[in-house]
């Protein structure tokens, strides 16, 4: 992908505030449905000040931009992204106690090991979010989920930067958490932490729900092949995987694409597949419903 003058001016400060960069980078190696074509530069950032200088350099100079944590709901075209991709190491990855029932989490944080950190200090609230394969800032852009959780329920505020690269905080009640979604949907600012509330509680129970949630994920879920978790949000009075399955949709593939036969709810890439293999499926299968049920399935993944 050639790199124009814009985007090497980028580099180039990422360079001088020694940033590794990797230009030209496969998208693929960062996104969990193993599929992207490449982008201009993948820059891995360590700082907030370094942060808020190369993403407002983005705004003043037109480069499109956006941040990557662990890539598990994302879905990255096969002609690639030209423009900076971020990726955030280094004090985004950094977990502190604020407070006996308070933590604070760099963005870049997994959930996992942010699950595993409230664990370790006998907090309980997280429990649904163990398994889940995404970082903190990526979980609290879509409010995500599960087993009756969401990270609406325990986060208290979280801190930003705007794209004219100016650092801020806003409580939960601003932040318009809802069914996977949050304000941060809407804008463009990037995450940078986010602060939770959680509970006391004794370290052998959490375990045990803990193990309970990723024994159920085991058991229902595709985990051994590569997808982005559950590819439609669910409409009102139904379940997008019970509809695909009435609709005889598992196990339908469209390339390397398949809808799991192990859950309806979520497509694989079964054997290599592409971004537009996948597209089309979604697709076939968002009229295949529509047809059959007359319900309309809104994609969950965010398309880069």
């Amino acid at each position: 992908m050639a790199i124009n003058e814009n985007i090497k001016k980028i580099i180039e400060s990422a360079k001088e505030k020694n940033c590794k960069v990797f230009e030209n980078e496969p998208l693929s190696r960062y996104t969990t449905f193993k599929v992207g074509g490449n982008v201009s530069a993948l820059i891995i950032v360590e700082n907030s000040n370094v942060l808020c200088e190369l993403f407002s350099l983005c705004t003043k100079l037109g480069v499109p931009n956006f941040v990557i944590g662990n890539g598990s709901n994302l879905l990255v075209n096969d002609k690639g992204y030209e423009g900076i991709v971020f990726k955030l190491d280094g004090d985004f990855k950094k977990i502190s106690i604020v407070d006996e029932n308070t933590v604070k989490c760099g963005a870049g944080t997994t959930l996992a090991k942010l699950c595993k950190f409230a664990l370790d200090h006998d907090l309980s609230g997280l429990e649904f979010a163990w398994g889940i394969p995404g970082t903190v800032g990526g979980a609290a852009f879509m409010n995500a989920g599960a087993y009756g959780g969401e990270m609406k329920n325990v986060v208290v505020s979280s801190s930003y930067i705007t794209p004219d690269g100016i650092p801020g905080t806003m409580d939960a009640d601003e932040m318009d958490l809802s069914y996977r979604h949050s304000v941060y949907s809407d804008n463009k600012y990037i995450i940078t932490s986010v602060t939770v509330s959680l509970t006391p509680d004794v370290s052998d129970s959490i375990r045990e729900r803990m193990d309970d949630y990723m024994g159920r994920r085991k058991a229902k879920q595709p985990l051994e092949y590569p997808s982005a978790g559950s590819v439609f949000k669910r409409p009102e009075g139904y379940y997008a995987g019970a509809l695909i399955q009435e609709c005889n949709l598992k196990g339908k593939q469209i390339g390397g694409a398949q809808v799991s036969e192990k859950h309806a709810g979520f497509i694989i890439n079964k054997n290599n597949a592409t971004c537009e293999n996948i597209c089309d499926l979604i697709e076939y299968i968002q009229n295949t419903v529509f047809k059959e049920k007359g319900v309309k399935l809104e994609c969950e993944i965010k398309r880069i």
